[in-house]
């Protein structure tokens, strides 16, 4: 009898220890995550994918994928909405504060849950974090809920799956896809303002005691035409600034632009007068450029003309003359430099477009 005893003992405490080991999730439900940056927020997905398993058409509207809120015969008994995927609560983390359909969201992870629909699907962001599907759900502690339109896919998609997509710099789409339904969400972020808070906190750190970087803040200020009085500090500091501020062509010619753009032209000109006899060739044909993009052919002219001098007779000081002459409707003027850079040519693709060039102005076709 002893042993008997003995022999069941043993077998329960097996059956327990067994029961504690790690196993794959249950139903065959894989554990996936999916993770992207919006901007310079991180956007993750912790979900586990159930899978179609033969059951078209009877996935969306039936007890694996319900519309609206059932009472899912277990927990407190209150209807709930679906748990959009399988197992544990499928979360979603934030790690700045964001927008979701246009609505606000403060950074942080969520419990997804959808409130399905046949045409539309409103997805719930809760504060219920750790839980097992939607059983638990509870709408007092919804943050934030959005509706968007379901769509229809022309393929059927085995497992459950989340990915991001309709992507641009500041925002991206969460697209749950499954059988032949996608629900997407949109994420959105204020980039211009993170990447203005990150310069300003970064520049507090190593970063900032560097030249460059300051010119690099004060030029991403003038590339998006936001808060160019900032960029005009970020600018004098990159001259001035004691022990790391210079005097060279990228920091004069960094502060001469914005306040060009300030509406300053003649403190702006005072400041390139300074900074182009420091500019290398590549220095000066790249500002000349960038004259000749803004239309401003006259001082392209210029820039060129003083590159020429200073590095004459070079593939690029001939191109760059050839452009400018070109930019104030004188082909003919741009031809002999055209035709001494061709020999110069560093690489296949440069003599192919010198001898387009070339061909455009001998056609008339240069203008």
């Amino acid at each position: 009898m002893r042993n008997v005893t003995f022999i069941i003992g043993f077998l329960l405490y097996s059956l327990v220890c067994r029961a504690q080991l790690t196993t794959p999730p249950i139903g065959g439900n894989k554990k996936a995550s999916v993770s992207e940056q919006i901007g310079l927020t991180t956007v993750t997905v912790h979900y586990d994918r159930p899978g179609v398993k033969g059951r078209e058409g009877k996935i969306w509207g039936t007890p694996i994928a319900h519309y609206g809120f059932q009472d899912l015969g277990y927990g407190p008994g209150k209807p709930a909405p679906w748990r959009a995927g399988a197992n544990e609560t499928t979360t979603i983390t934030f790690s700045d504060d964001v927008n979701v359909e246009g609505k606000p969201l403060a950074a942080g992870t969520y419990g997804l849950f959808m409130n399905l629909g046949e045409q539309e699907t409103t997805v719930i962001f809760s504060k219920i974090v750790v839980s097992w599907g939607s059983f638990y759900y509870d709408p007092a502690l919804d943050v934030l809920k959005v509706t968007v339109k379901n769509q229809s896919l022309d393929r059927s998609v085995e497992l459950l799956t989340y990915s991001f997509v309709n992507q641009t710099d500041s925002s991206a789409a969460v697209a749950l896809s499954w059988e032949k339904r996608m629900i997407p969400f949109t994420i959105s972020v204020d980039l211009v303002g993170q990447q203005m808070a990150s310069f300003r906190k970064e520049l507090l750190s190593k970063p900032g005691f560097t030249w460059p970087s300051l010119v690099q803040a004060a030029t991403y200020c003038l590339e998006t035409s936001h808060d160019l009085n900032q960029g005009l500090i970020w600018a004098d500091q990159a001259i001035n600034a004691r022990y790391i501020g210079q005097k060279n062509f990228q920091t004069l010619s960094t502060k001469a632009a914005v306040l060009t753009a300030l509406n300053k032209p003649d403190e702006a000109k005072v400041l390139m007068t300074e900074a182009m006899p420091l500019g290398t060739l590549n220095e000066l044909h790249q500002y000349g450029r960038s004259l000749l993009a803004q239309k401003r052919n006259q001082e392209a002219y210029a820039v060129f003309k003083t590159n020429y001098d200073k590095n004459p007779n070079q593939f690029t000081t001939n191109l760059g003359m050839s452009r400018a002459l070109v930019a104030l409707g004188k082909p003919k003027d741009a031809l002999p430099y055209l035709q001494a850079a061709l020999p110069q040519a560093p690489n296949a693709l440069n003599k192919t477009n010198v001898e387009a060039m070339i061909k455009a102005i001998n056609e008339g076709k240069s203008n």
